[in-house]
């Protein structure tokens, strides 16, 4: 195995000392000889690469596309929300560039609209479809898989890089998202570009990779906002102190690089800003109209001390327990989030420090430490920031901490293994096996009668191969390799069974989880169709029996462990207007408060049986309606002559209502019903100028007594007092084109 070292360095890193790398070999077209045609350097890689080392790395991404392409239509449309988005921007471009949730471009999602682009470019090529959607977020992981090995392969081993990309293939969580429509996949990829990019920069020194890094940071703030911002004190840090440049150069580039990223990030922001607000969609999940306030608001500074106006909660001390699950160090390893990525985290930590201790006497300019420093500090900077943050969490959102996690551990299991035959390595590496086989025990112990057999492999497995490599420097090559080799499979296994769970298994809504059912339990979760964990023990809001149903789970909100009951309806049943009972198959463990029998807003794990006061019937706040095909009837009919040819309170009631139709549907008061848009002298003034059909009776939170603003509830009482009343099956219908005689 060879490692690509430090030129600058005197030490080695197998049995001798480290030495500088042999000079590479002149490249063919700087030497006049012709180059080998394209298809032989694919093939081939560098000249001084092992044979097999381009081959297996094809191998790996054909492998991922084929893992992350399997049976992916079974997910339908995953997101209704986002899903109704790119629909929009697939017929509108001016819903393209906004990210409008229509193309009559009522109101936006609650993001940035650049991680919906090339999900829009797709469908506008292939039609709207689940594959059409979904394949460019597939894309989007094999590149990120590509990113993860090149980055580690460029300073250590063709094998660590393989190493890295197999682990970031096999997280859970990562093979969820990156067969999701989330903006979770985009952020990911760029994220890992722009380590990688710091870590050439480190290199050579060159601007333009530091610049690269800014742009590619920059880009990911219009996929998911602030967060994009995580690894930027990590990422300055490394560059500013590791760079073979002068200081007052390295500043300026740094000044170059935040403009790259200003520029990147900022050309979007200002022309929505600067757009009059009369003749562009309202921007979701403000209260103001203001991407601004969205940005530090909602998405921003709520998310750390759990201030989210306009949200459905929030809050929750550090060390306590919130709305969102507990806070603390141990967050990333409870059995709420466990099982979606930590399976090799403390392996991954142990590593990091090998690694650091094994580069401590490297010169200041060492990119072999800068790539333990970059990878490694964006790593622990993420864990700390979603272990304590306060505001809205989901078990999803750590696929962002994949990427750091696969190259931590790629690198630090290559340094280590180079190094062998001094005790210290050794047995540390063999220390990084016994973590990882033992936490995967409790991992899938934590699963009842899933697999019961695998933990025992998984812990025997990895205890062999420990003893194997405590003595790796001492027997022949062969055997070391075998215990190499048992010790990765043992590694692997755990996240490799969950990872195979969770491509077999379609997941829809807004909140969805990774592994088999079980795996996690946490309030607000949910979103594997047909029956799966995590989700709100009731139906909400509820209308005769119609309670939110999925398509695909006409029972409430798939799974378990969420709400218990009614919320916030009386005596436990939410049924304030007699409507309010449906069959939600909660039985979890809900996590939302101390409420009994589904007695006010937390749950208590019980099976529930309300809606939300009442309410105005079918939808859900995180799985849209089960659109009949007598409803779709009543919607298309007449449907060109209306900008919207309906409105609902809540976006996911109007997203669902919108792919069934292929016609516009607002969504009043935004995705929770909650954002004052539009206001009810708008509303009537649309219903005036004859631009909506319908009112959809039932949508999200602001549905059963408005939200912060109230405007959805004043909607909604107004039309029920003055216009006609249209029943289709079991779905409500209010037709604005029809006054009643009051």
């Amino acid at each position: 195995m060879t490692t690509h070292y430090d030129a600058s360095t005197t030490q080695t890193s197998d049995t001798a000392a480290w030495k500088p790398p042999p000079a590479a070999a002149p490249h063919p077209h700087r030497t006049g000889e012709p180059r080998p045609p394209i298809p032989r350097r694919l093939w081939r890689g560098r000249p001084e690469d092992p044979r097999w080392a381009r081959p297996a790395f094809l191998g790996l991404l054909t492998a991922t596309l084929l893992l992350y392409l399997y049976d992916l239509s079974a997910s339908g449309y995953s997101n209704s929300f986002y899903s109704a988005a790119v629909q929009a921007g697939s017929k509108s471009w001016k819903a393209f560039f906004f990210g409008s949730l229509d193309a009559g471009n009522a109101i936006t999602v609650d993001k940035p609209s650049a991680f919906l682009w090339p999900m829009e470019l797709s469908v506008r090529i292939f039609g709207l479809n689940s594959w059409a959607i979904l394949t460019p977020e597939v894309l989007m992981g094999v590149g990120a898989v590509a990113v993860v090995y090149a980055g580690v392969r460029r300073r250590f081993s063709p094998v660590a890089g393989l190493v890295a990309g197999a682990v970031l293939a096999l997280t859970p969580v990562a093979a969820l998202m990156f067969r999701f429509n989330n903006p979770d996949a985009m952020l990911a990829l760029l994220m890992a570009l722009a380590c990688y990019f710091v870590v050439r920069a480190v290199e050579d020194g060159r601007t333009r990779w530091l610049v690269w890094a800014g742009a590619a940071i920059g880009f990911a703030f219009l996929a998911k906002t602030l967060q994009a911002f995580l690894i930027l004190p990590p990422l300055a840090i490394v560059y500013a102190v590791c760079a073979p440049v002068a200081l007052r150069k390295r500043l300026g580039q740094l000044a170059l690089a935040t403009v790259a990223l200003v520029v990147a990030g900022g050309w979007w922001v200002a022309i929505v800003e600067l757009w009059p607000a009369s003749s562009r969609p309202y921007i979701g999940g403000s209260q103001n109209n203001s991407f601004l306030e969205l940005t530090f608001g909602y998405n921003g500074l709520g998310r750390i001390n759990g201030d989210e106006t306009g949200s459905v909660g929030g809050g929750g001390g550090a060390g306590g327990t919130g709305r969102w699950g507990a806070t603390g160090w141990d967050r990333m390893f409870n059995s709420e989030i466990g099982s979606q990525i930590s399976w090799l985290l403390p392996a991954a930590l142990i590593l990091l420090v090998a690694g650091l201790v094994a580069t401590r006497k490297l010169k200041r300019t060492s990119a072999t430490r800068a790539s333990f420093l970059a990878w490694g500090g964006s790593l622990l900077i993420t864990l700390v920031v979603f272990s304590y943050m306060a505001g809205i969490f989901h078990q999803y959102y750590t696929v962002a901490l994949a990427p750091y996690v696969a190259a931590v551990t790629g690198m630090g299991a290559g340094l280590l293994w180079e190094k062998r035959k001094e005790t210290w390595a050794s047995i540390t590496l063999a220390a990084s096996v016994v973590a990882a086989a033992a936490w995967g025990y409790v991992l899938l112990n934590r699963t009842s009668g899933y697999l019961p057999w695998l933990k025992w492999l998984v812990l025997i497995g990895g205890l062999v191969a420990a003893l194997g490599l405590v003595f790796a420097g001492r027997i022949s090559r062969q055997l070391a390799l075998g215990a190499a080799a048992l010790g990765l499979a043992a590694a692997l296994a755990g996240p490799t069974a969950y990872t195979l769970s969770t491509v077999n298994s379609p997941h829809t809504g807004s909140i969805p989880t990774a592994g088999p059912a079980g795996a996690s339990m946490m309030g607000f979760g949910g979103g594997r169709a047909g029956g799966g964990k995590g989700g709100f023990g009731g139906g909400m809001p509820g209308r005769q029996g119609q309670n939110g149903q999925s398509p695909q789970n006409g029972n409430g909100f798939p799974g378990g462990g969420g709400f218990g009951g009614g919320m916030p309806g009386q005596n436990g049943n939410g049924n304030t207007q007699g409507q309010g009972q449906g069959q939600g198959q909660g039985q979890g463990q809900g996590r939302m408060g101390q409420g009994q029998n589904g007695n006010g807003f937390p749950g208590a794990g019980r099976t529930g049986e309300g809606g939300m006061g009442g309410g105005m019937g079918a939808g859900g706040l995180l799985n849209g309606a089960n659109v009949s095909s007598a409803a779709k009837k009543l919607l298309e009919k007449d449907a060109s002559r209306y900008t919207w040819v309906a409105a609902s309170t809540g976006s996911q009631n109007a997203a669902s209502y919108q792919l069934a139709t292929g016609d516009p549907v607002m969504a009043v008061g935004g995705f929770n019903g909650t954002d004052p848009s539009p206001t009810l002298t708008q509303f009537k003034k649309y219903v005036a100028d004859g631009r909506i059909h319908y009112f959809i009776a039932g949508g999200g939170f602001g549905g059963g007594g408005g939200g912060t603003s109230g405007t959805a509830s004043q909607i909604s009482s107004w039309i029920e007092k003055n216009f006609k009343k249209v029943t289709v099956g079991s779905a409500t219908f209010y037709d604005l084109t029809r006054r009643t005689s009051g």
